[in-house]
């Protein structure tokens, strides 16, 4: 399909085919995310019953120590991450969602009274934008404004995927963060399974090889992805498994900074002052990096240079790494790290991986 193709079917099956998350004819696009604390699962729950009931992610992409951030939700739909945030960030903290599609941001700007009201707040911190994911600045969003992007399952139904993260990158704050979950496959997909606008609304035929993520982000300058979580997105339907072959599909969060030009990357030893609000005896930065508090932990430069330079700089100390005789940092063997490998490595070890799930309950779909 051609992009302006995409963007046509895309905002039919979710304005107008979509009714509710019960609708989907997949799990791809409701998958599982990772545990939450208290406060998250709090402000999930005041989001409005209607906003909820038109939830299409692939996880919550609701990443830590939030209070006071300037939040950009990409494919924001009906709001309810958005209004999740709206109450982590506080009355200081502001968050923007921007959505395509008429009926989504009608049903989002609907409910901004509600959540001011339900939340205390004087003033309103959401606001609704209409308009593209590959042209946020045409939408009127500034530059370099950004502290914290999310995403959920919304890039792989863009035609434009490089222009997503260009956009992204030119929005975000130096030492910002992009936090989103999508579905990735685990090869190119075939231009027959491309050209399926059900399969491509169900964020299955529009998913990327997982390796060119890697590619676009380094092209694009942001720092090589971590994965903090991932899940299989099984494909139950016998039609849909006869265009798709053996391709396999993948639910996965991931994190992208963007990092000062100058940023070197030395192994370094921190410690975690567990002080961010909810995660104050550990924080997990990705499925590598589990900081407990007051532990001495040996990171990569990647690691080192996204804590120095983002809002997380000020949780650790910093003591540099003991000096090698030769060789280089160990970036090099984690650059492409194969999210279909980390499960199946989880799953030698006995450990359950939940697979997707409605609206991230325990109802299949």
């Amino acid at each position: 399909m051609e992009g302006g193709q995409v963007h046509d079917s895309v905002k039919d099956y979710y304005g107008k085919q979509l009714k509710t998350v019960n609708d989907l004819k997949t799990q791809a696009c409701v998958t599982v995310g990772k545990s939450v604390t208290k406060p998250v699962r709090e402000a999930v729950a005041a989001v409005h019953d209607e906003v909820v009931s038109k939830y299409y992610g692939c996880g919550l992409v609701i990443p830590e120590k939030l209070e006071g951030m300037k939040i950009l939700d990409l494919g924001s739909g009906s709001g309810r991450d958005c209004f999740a945030l709206s109450k982590l960030v506080g009355p200081n903290g502001h968050v923007t969602g921007i959505d395509m599609t008429d009926e989504q941001i009608a049903v989002a700007r609907k409910y901004i009274d509600y959540h001011r009201e339900k939340f205390g707040y004087k003033e309103a911190n959401t606001d609704f934008v209409q308009g593209y994911i590959e042209k946020l600045r045409e939408a009127g969003l500034k530059e370099n404004y950004y502290d914290i992007i999310i995403s959920n399952c919304v890039i792989n139904l863009s035609p434009d995927k490089k222009s997503v993260l260009k956009e992204a990158y030119s929005v975000l704050k130096e030492g910002g963060e992009f936090y989103f979950s999508d579905i990735y496959a685990d090869r190119e997909l075939e231009d027959s399974v491309r050209k399926d606008e059900v399969l491509w609304g169900e964020c299955i035929s529009g998913a990327l090889y997982w390796k060119e993520l890697f590619t676009l982000a380094s092209e694009v300058g942001f720092s090589r992805p971590f994965l903090v979580t991932a899940a299989p997105v099984p494909i139950d339907r016998e039609d849909f498994k006869k265009i798709l072959g053996d391709a396999r599909f993948v639910s996965v969060t991931y994190r992208l900074f963007k990092l000062p030009p100058e940023s070197k990357a030395e192994p370094t030893e921190v410690i975690y002052n567990g002080e961010i609000p909810g995660y104050e005896a550990e924080f997990k930065f990705d499925h590598q990096h589990i900081f407990k508090k007051d532990d001495v932990v040996m990171v990569t430069g990647a690691v080192a240079a996204a804590l120095k330079c983002s809002r997380f700089s000020d949780e650790f100390e910093y003591q540099p790494g003991p000096k090698k005789s030769c060789g280089t940092d160990s970036n090099s063997k984690l650059d492409f790290e194969d999210p279909f490998e980390y499960l199946e490595n989880l799953a030698k070890k006995g450990q359950k991986v939940e697979a997707s799930c409605c609206g991230g309950s325990n109802k299949c779909c």
